[in-house]
């Protein structure tokens, strides 16, 4: 009885802290949509997506109130106080949503002025059809070039506001244990099967196959170095590296801090099952990176660039070739080209050109195949294949079927828009941008329609609307999954502090 008790005073006193805000019956209208953080005005979303809580950035407002009516029904009303953050109720949210799925929501602002109230003009929330896959992967690392400190991966519930450590590194500098997490993979959407890299102390790169992790160096005299960018076949227990030599440059006199270059790149061939390692390509006059498989498995899709192009009246000889690619790292210009995969002998054929960046004197990266393989979605820039510091950076499809190229300018900005992944059903794309503030990159959803349109992007709803302005990390390498990691920390840590990692063993081209 006493336990009974304790219930209905817990809900009764969660009832009464719950404010009910009244839409003001008396205002004055505007003549522009209200001024929001983030902006979340006239954009597609999902009915599965966490409540887009926001600030109202009006001078001089002292409240807000906040009205949404369902084109088939429903209505939640909710606002603020003088801190001006409006902060849903889930249930009412989520309940709106699902009743108006495939119709849009009007929304309604008001605002507190010292003359009375206002009502902005209305905005529109269009709730798709199809959901987004319930969790986000990402990386979340401070903006710097020298240490690895204070980063790790984090998988979000897109639905609500959890968030979970995968795995975080030391969070002091510490030289015995310094290390970097990165490059994290899945399998064809699920968590079952994922990887992904440690560096410096403790390095290697960490498998995890049906919930269990372990350590495997994918290193060896006849590779460049470690596996670098990975991806999963979507059925076999192999994954395809790229293996890259890096070097960074920094600018003097420039708009943007800093150029990553390669300066040696070929392509690997994993076998999860049999920790065997082989090369896939290895052109000596061809940089090969970021690997990605069609959902099929059938083709094989990278990125390569040739040497840059020097001036006639420049001589550098073979022996300063780093220097060279230093002095001419804006004639760095890759393409994406495929190879078929015949997944009964494991070889790949003749590869052949998909987009050519280099002949208009652009350059491709990150090519990632929509689930129907209908279309190539890439990162363009003006050179280089580092995109997340190229404030050129845009992202593009090529329709496969038809051919055409084409920006997806509704979801660009003038900053950098970059790492991108596929919802499983292919509807929603999230990137990293840093066109909120030019420094930290944020994570943004775009709906992409049938036609194969990009819509409005819009950042990623946190519980706190202020919680991008505070949070001092940029977010790296967005992943959507259908389900969530279950590996733990404990034992990944295990894995990475306890264990050396088996060498991989080296398979030569053409083995059998």
């Amino acid at each position: 009885m006493k336990r009974l008790l304790y219930l209905i005073c817990i809900i009764l006193l969660a009832a009464c802290g719950r404010h009910r805000y009244t839409v003001p019956s008396q205002f004055a209208e505007a003549d522009s949509v209200a001024p929001l953080y983030p902006d979340y005005t006239d954009i597609i979303v999902p009915a599965n997506i966490a409540p887009l809580n926001f600030s109202l950035l009006q001078e001089g407002a002292t409240a807000v109130v906040v009205r949404m009516t369902g084109g088939q029904g429903g209505e939640l009303v909710c606002g603020g106080g003088h801190d001006l953050k409006v902060m849903m109720d889930s249930t009412e949210w989520r309940a709106l949503l699902t009743q108006n799925r495939g119709a849009d929501v009007r929304v309604d602002i008001y605002a507190e002025l010292p003359k009375g109230w206002v009502h902005y003009k209305s905005h529109t929330l269009t709730v798709a059809e199809e959901d987004i896959d319930p969790y986000l992967s990402y990386r979340l690392i401070e903006p710097g070039y020298e240490l690895y400190r204070q980063l790790g991966l984090y998988q979000r519930n897109l639905t609500n506001f959890d968030e979970r450590a995968i795995y975080e590194n030391n969070r002091t500098f510490e030289e015995e244990h310094n290390h970097c997490v990165n490059c994290h993979n899945f399998q064809n959407y699920s968590t079952r099967n994922m990887l992904f890299h440690v560096r410096a102390q403790h390095g290697g790169t960490i498998i995890v196959r049906d919930g269990k992790a372990q350590k495997v160096q994918i290193k060896g005299d006849s590779i460049l170095t470690a596996g670098v960018y990975p991806s999963w076949h979507p059925s076999l227990p192999l994954v395809a590296f790229s293996t890259n030599k890096t070097g960074q440059a920094f600018h003097i006199y420039h708009p943007e801090k800093i150029e990553v270059q390669d300066e040696a790149s070929d392509l690997l061939l994993y076998d999860a099952e049999r920790n065997e390692v082989s090369l896939v390509l290895n052109d000596s006059t061809q940089f090969e990176t970021f690997p990605c498989w069609s959902p099929d498995g059938r083709w094989l899709y990278y990125c390569t660039s040739d040497e840059p192009a020097v001036p006639d009246d420049v001589h550098i000889p073979d022996s300063m070739a780093e220097m060279r690619r230093v002095m001419f790292y804006n004639k760095f210009f890759y393409d994406i080209r495929r190879m078929p995969f015949d997944e009964r002998t494991r070889r790949f054929g003749p590869s052949e050109l998909v987009v050519d960046c280099a002949g208009r004197e652009r350059s491709a990266s990150f090519p990632r195949l929509s689930p129907d393989g209908r279309y190539l979605l890439y990162a363009e820039g003006d050179y280089g294949q580092f995109h997340i510091w190229h404030k050129s950076s845009d992202l593009f499809v090529k329709d496969l079927q038809t051919d055409s190229i084409y920006a997806l300018t509704e979801a660009n900005s003038d900053d950098v828009d970059s790492y991108h992944t596929w919802s499983s059903n292919g509807r929603w794309i999230v990137f990293a941008t840093r066109r909120m503030d030019g420094n930290y990159s944020r994570a943004f959803i775009t709906y992409f329609d049938r036609q194969g349109r990009a819509h409005k992007a819009f950042c990623l709803p946190q519980q706190d609307p202020e919680h991008n302005v505070l949070l001092l990390k940029s977010y790296n390498v967005p992943e959507l999954t259908r389900d969530a990691v279950t590996v733990s920390e404990k034992d990944l840590r295990q894995c990475i502090y306890e264990t050396d990692g088996e060498q991989a063993r080296f398979r030569p081209r053409g083995a059998k």
